[in-house]
Formats: C-alpha cells, structure tokens, sequence
C-alpha cells in the first residue's frame, strides 16, 4: 500500500481544493439567457442588466426599494376564516396555505405598509405572486379595505402593485366577493379625494383585472407585464385565431388606450413621486438631505 498516493495527497488535496462556494450566486435571465451575478441583479430590483427583462420581485423587497431609506411599518390585516369550505383537491387548503408561508415568509398574498416617498406619506399595498399565484381570496380582499381604511384615516394616497393569477379556487364564491369589497374600498378613497395609483405587474390576471387593479386613478405597468382577464391560450382556444403579437402585454395595452404609462422598474420610484406629488397638491420633490428653501420676504 503507497500511503503517500492513498492518503497525503488526498489529503493534501482536500485541504487547498476546499471551497465554501454559496448557492444561487447566479441567475439565468428568462428573457436573453445571460448569466446575472445575484448581488448585481439585487441592485437592479430584479431587472436584467443586459436586455431590460423584469423579473419577480417579492413585496418586502420592492417596498424596501420604494420607500425612503428602505424604511415603513406594516399595516395589521385582519385575518379572514381560514377554511371556510374545507376545501381539498390533492392537498388539504390549510396544507397549501402553510406550505406557501414557509416558502415565502410570508402570512399570506399582500402586503400592506405605510411609509414616506421623496419625504411624501403614502400607503401602500404589494400582491405576492410567490404566494399560491397571488390569488385574491378573503385575507387579500381584507387588505385592499385594510390599506383603504388606513389611506382615509391618515389621508394618504393609495399605491397598489398587482400580481395575481386571478381568484382562489379554494374560496370559491367567496372569493369573488371581494370583487365587489375592493371596489367598495376603492370608491372610499375618491370619496375622500385621495389619489388611487397602480402599478400592473407580471402578471396581473382574473378577477383582479376585473377589480380593484384596473380602478386606479393613473395606471402603470411594468414592461412586457401580462394584463388579462382570460390569458391568450385561453381566447385562441375559443375563437380558434392566432392572437397578435405581444397581444395582453403591457405596451400593447399602452397603445390601445388602457394604461398611461410603461415604466421600467428602476425608474418607477422617482415616477411615483411626482405623480403621487402633483395629484397631491405638492410642490415638487427637494432632492438630498437639505430642507426645502424658504419662500423670500413679499413674495
């Protein structure tokens, strides 16, 4: 037995060829197949630093991103029934919604928070399509009103980003009630001459198309967002047609008179500022650190 080539060098080897190498470091991009450093993309709030491609961002993280110093407070929501059907198809409903919150970390499909923009208060709301598809059920329709009810008590315009595969099956009709609850929570702010903003992301889909996410006062979306009610497999099944190009996505609709605007993610925060500013009455944003400058003496 050579002990020098079954063990010294073996051991030798395991020693200086050891690496602690972290998982995920990197990210292929769905749009142009490149290779992103994960920090990199990070920096770019998911966006492909070579073709533009948007990819998913959870709500914690875009909020992060949006508010000043990456700093709000959640909003309470109050939790609905939890199985109101005992509904199970291969999973019990309970089941789903547990495995979801370890997935994600998160309690359930939207976030409600309030916090400062370019030093103006707002409340805002992020749907998680992470979380069983975004699906708008009980717990997603108390929000909306959560988020609302906190917009009229602090008068605060309302900031609302979509991203939902429709309503939860596991709810059934109850579900699609909280079509009609949002929209109720939606008329509540134009009552009280608060703005209304959203921002349509990838995808937005189903009844929450039909509901509070088309609603807003100024619609925006990010670009090559799927905007729908039945998706285009869906309609060229029906009608038995091919659909045109880009048909449902976000500049599509731009054009057709749908949305205002198609923002890039990376640009959506300081154009937020000046919208949710102007429709608020504000002068414009003072950019730093230093206060707004002092209106001088008979003007």
């Amino acid at each position: 037995m050579n002990w020098i080539t079954n063990y010294v060098r073996p051991r030798i080897n395991s020693i200086f060829s050891r690496r602690e190498t972290p998982e995920n470091l990197w990210q292929k991009c769905d749009g142009c197949g490149t290779m992103l450093f994960h920090r990199e993309l990070t920096e770019n709030l998911n966006v492909c630093t070579s073709c533009g491609h948007h990819m998913v961002i959870v709500p914690r993280a875009r909020l992060t991103a949006l508010f000043d110093g990456g700093v709000f407070n959640e909003v309470a929501v109050p939790d609905p029934v939890a199985d109101p059907l005992h509904f199970r198809d291969q999973k019990k409903y309970p089941d789903r919604k547990r495995a979801a919150q370890k997935s994600t970390g998160e309690k359930e499909a939207m976030l409600v928070a309030t916090g400062e923009i370019g030093r103006t208060p707002i409340v805002a709301a992020a749907q998680d399509f992470s979380f069983m598809a975004g699906s708008m059920g009980m717990y997603v329709g108390n929000a909306i009103i959560a988020a609302a009810k906190e917009a009229v008590k602090l008068k605060r315009p309302l900031i609302l980003f979509s991203a939902a595969g429709g309503a939860r099956m596991q709810e059934g009709i109850l579900s699609l009630m909280q079509m009609p609850r949002t929209t109720v929570a939606v008329q509540m702010l134009k009552e009280a001459g608060l703005p209304y903003i959203v921002v349509l992301t990838h995808p937005t889909t189903g009844g929450v198309t039909a509901s509070y996410a088309m609603l807003g006062d100024v619609q925006i979306a990010e670009p090559g967002a799927l905007i729908c009610f039945a998706g285009p497999r869906v309609i060229e099944q029906t009608i038995r047609e091919k659909l045109p190009e880009g048909f449902q996505r976000a500049e599509y609709l731009l054009e057709h008179g749908m949305l205002d605007r198609v923002t890039p993610r990376t640009e959506l925060r300081d154009e937020l500022i000046t919208i949710t500013r102007m429709l608020m009455n504000l002068p414009p944003e003072i950019k730093g650190d230093l206060p707004a400058p002092e209106a001088a003496a008979g003007t």
